[in-house]
């Protein structure tokens, strides 16, 4: 009798706390849904079109100039095989006027106007030189094409990590979502006990602060929703709003060995090339500097004119006094570097330790990639248990969860059991989540390292089909 008359003044401040809270979660959650808020879908992005929606991204068409710019360099020291002509005229036209007074002799006179063009062909014949400029400039060219080709897959990867990112956030909200709306289901719950005088204010007060927790985590997940949005926006630079498959399925199976991984990696890796690349460039600037002391052999066709009109040093002017010649010399030429006082000899040293310093450049490179294909690797193996396992503990904690809430609704329960077998059976899904997550993405870093690519199907090592049903293999794709 007692407890029926103090019981509403007690939970009187109790619903005084939860009238003026609600509106203030209420109005928190309606101005996430005001930021987050997205525009009408007008384009749908599926994960295979991200290999050509990366062409849009503005740092790989910087790099595209680059390796355009390369190519023309080529193209300029290929020139150096052909002939070049020069014309040079001292004077187009020259006019000359003067006077010479010698007081021995008679004054002469100068009007004239002249022209003195000259055409010059060179050829080098042989130029020790040229060789090693020209594979210089392919080579260079080669590590502009492998830049650009590895900045293209880096940024494939890159995009597909925020493609899976911004999936997954789908997912987080959903489960969010679902975990918000037991909460709520608890709230409701404990009230009830409460008004029949079953429960405790503790319950109440306990299942309203998880109510809270869950919607903060909830406003959370829509905030970085937006940002992974935003992410995979700026890498792809696309201009109109998108949408893209909601659902978190694997994209695929990793069957190829660890061996073979290395292998196929190592052997096509572009960064390798280029390091090695580098090191020919060494060893050919190298060269260069020793051809230095090679003799060069040229071939020149000299052909050179004079036009005049008027007098020059004529006691008087015949301006109609006209005059030409020219001359053609033809030459075989050498010119030959015989001393520099041992400057290119030690550039050329120098060179030679460059491209020694290459080779440890490579070698601790294979090491990287060796270790990151390494762990890549063992993480898909490692994804893959715990894809498996977060499944079971899915299937574990939903059925705990329906227990605890039997056992809470005939009261020989709390429900700080029922909140603790909520938390599990969201934290199972979240790891569910985050595990085909990390899957998808190891595959994607797989493929960038190795240049192999994931397969549709599972096999085991025999190439045979699996069939076993604890297996990867029958998650759905």
């Amino acid at each position: 009798m007692l407890r029926n008359i103090i019981k509403p003044f007690l939970f009187l401040p109790f619903s005084f706390y939860l009238t003026t809270q609600k509106p203030i979660f209420g109005e928190m959650k309606n101005n996430i849904d005001e930021v987050i808020a997205e525009k009408k879908d007008e384009i749908f992005i599926k994960y295979q079109e991200i290999e050509n929606l990366i062409f849009n991204n503005e740092d790989l068409k910087s790099l595209k100039e680059l390796e355009k710019s390369a190519k023309l360099n080529l193209s300029s020291t290929l020139s150096q095989k052909y002939p070049t002509i020069d014309l040079q005229a001292n004077g187009l036209p020259k006019y000359v006027a003067g006077k010479n007074y010698n007081s021995n002799s008679q004054t002469t006179k100068t009007s004239q106007f002249s022209a003195n063009p000259t055409l010059n062909i060179s050829w080098d014949l042989i130029d020790p030189l040229r060789g090693s400029e020209i594979e210089i400039a392919k080579n260079n060219y080669k590590i502009a094409k492998n830049n650009f080709e590895i900045k293209r897959k880096d940024l494939i990867q890159e995009a597909k990590l925020r493609y899976h990112k911004y999936q997954k956030s789908f997912r987080d909200i959903e489960n969010k979502q679902f975990a918000l709306d037991l909460s709520i289901t608890s709230l409701e719950n404990a009230k009830s006990k409460f008004d029949a005088g079953i429960g405790t204010r503790f319950e109440v007060l306990e299942a309203d602060a998880q109510l809270s927790r869950d919607e903060q985590s909830l406003n959370e997940k829509k905030i970085q929703h937006k940002i992974n949005k935003l992410s995979l926006i700026e890498i792809l630079n696309i201009k109109d709003d998108f949408k893209i498959e909601k659902d978190q399925n694997l994209i695929g199976y990793w069957n190829s060995h660890l061996n073979k991984t290395i292998n196929v990696g190592l052997e096509k890796s572009l960064s390798l090339k280029n390091i090695a690349l580098q090191k020919l460039i060494k060893e050919q600037q190298a060269d260069k500097f020793l051809n230095s002391y090679k003799p060069k052999i040229y071939l020149s066709n000299t052909f050179a004119s004079a036009f005049s009109k008027g007098d020059s040093l004529a006691l008087s002017i015949n301006s109609d006094k006209s005059a030409s010649a020219y001359t053609n010399t033809i030459s075989l030429n050498f010119m030959w570097n015989i001393f520099d006082g041992g400057q290119n000899k030690k550039s050329q040293k120098a060179k030679k330790v460059e491209a020694k310093s290459e080779e440890y450049s490579l070698n601790n490179i294979k090491n990287i990639l060796k270790a990151n294909i390494n762990k890549a690797y063992l993480n898909i193996k490692l994804n893959e248990e715990k894809i498996l396992s977060s499944l079971k503990e899915i299937k574990s904690t939903k059925e705990s969860l329906r227990l605890a809430r039997l056992r809470y609704d005939v009261g020989i329960s709390t429900l700080k059991d029922v909140l603790i077998r909520q938390k599990e059976y969201s934290d199972a899904k979240s790891k569910n989540i985050n595990a085909i997550y990390n899957y998808n993405s190891t595959i994607d870093e797989l493929e960038r390292l190795t240049f192999l690519e994931k397969n549709n199907n599972c096999i085991d090592k025999n190439d045979n089909k699996i069939k076993k049903n604890e297996s990867i293999c029958y998650i759905t794709r």
